[in-house]
Formats: structure tokens, C-alpha cells, sequence
């Protein structure tokens, strides 16, 4: 049984995967779009949203901050099983972005706009840059995470 070839090819992608989600560059990344999770879903306390904290807006900026900073800290735990989620991750990131003209219907001040425009261009581009990570870690077997000089690949 440990001589088969799809259980020698399972063992080293897990090891690749593992590999990839040690790289000084993923952990900036994941660690960067945690703390981006973190203060979406602050922001509302933080940039103080106008219509009290339980308006419509706060509370999508809570569940949206909440899901996108679990999403993207589960990468370096499971990177392997969860690499294909950082699209959903993007997803995440845009619907920031048009957030205050979606649910809030009318704007009433610039600072929810500019907290959530801001926000959200950083978490889309975070999320990015783990699906790019992703995308050429499966079409190279031997990149490591999110590519570049840290993966161990041919762009050294």
C-alpha cells in the first residue's frame, strides 16, 4: 500500500501544500487580510456610521468582516483544502465595496462610502493575490504559496 503512486502523488502535494502555506509571502498576506476582516467589521464603531450601530449597513459590515477574516485565516491552516475559497474571498471584497449603495439605499455621508471603497479594494486585492497564489501553485506543482521568490519555483 505505500509504494502506490496516487498515495506517494497525494503525500507530496500535501507536503507542497503545507510547504506553500509557510512562505514569509503568504503569511504577510493572510496576515494582512485578517487584520482587513477584522476592521470591516469594526468600521462601523470605528469610522462611526451615521443611523446608530445597528443599522443596516453596520450590521452587513459586521457579518461581511466577520466571514471574510474566517475565510481568509483558514488558509494557512488547511491550505490544501481551502486554497479554491480565496475566490469567494474576492466576491467578498467587491460586495464591500458596493455595499453602501446596496443596502443602505441612500448614502447619507462619505465616510461610510470611503471606509467601505477602501476597505473593500483591500480585501479584493488581498483575496487576489491568494487566488493568484492558488492558480499558480496548482498549475506549477512545485510553486510555493501565492508565487514569486519565497515559493521555491522557477521565479526565483
Amino acid at each position: 500500500m505505500e509504494t502506490r503512486p496516487d498515495l506517494v502523488d497525494m503525500r507530496q502535494r500535501h507536503a507542497l501544500a503545507e510547504h506553500a502555506a509557510t512562505t514569509p509571502r503568504a503569511q504577510a498576506i493572510e496576515t494582512l487580510a485578517l487584520l482587513a476582516g477584522l476592521y470591516l467589521a469594526a468600521s462601523p464603531w470605528i469610522a462611526g456610521f451615521p443611523g446608530g450601530i445597528f443599522s443596516r449597513l453596520a450590521i452587513t459590515n459586521l457579518i461581511t468582516g466577520i466571514g471574510y477574516a474566517l475565510l481568509m485565516s483558514g488558509f494557512g491552516r488547511a491550505y490544501d483544502r481551502t486554497h479554491s475559497m480565496a475566490w469567494a474571498a474576492c466576491a467578498l471584497g467587491a460586495w464591500t465595496i458596493i455595499a453602501p449603495w446596496v443596502v443602505a439605499g441612500n448614502v447619507d455621508t462619505t465616510r461610510t462610502v470611503v471606509n467601505n471603497v477602501i476597505t473593500g479594494a483591500i480585501a479584493l486585492l488581498l483575496a487576489l493575490a491568494a487566488s493568484a497564489g492558488a492558480r499558480k501553485r496548482t498549475r506549477r506543482g512545485d510553486q510555493g504559496a501565492y508565487g514569486g521568490a519565497y515559493g521555491g519555483g522557477a521565479d526565483r
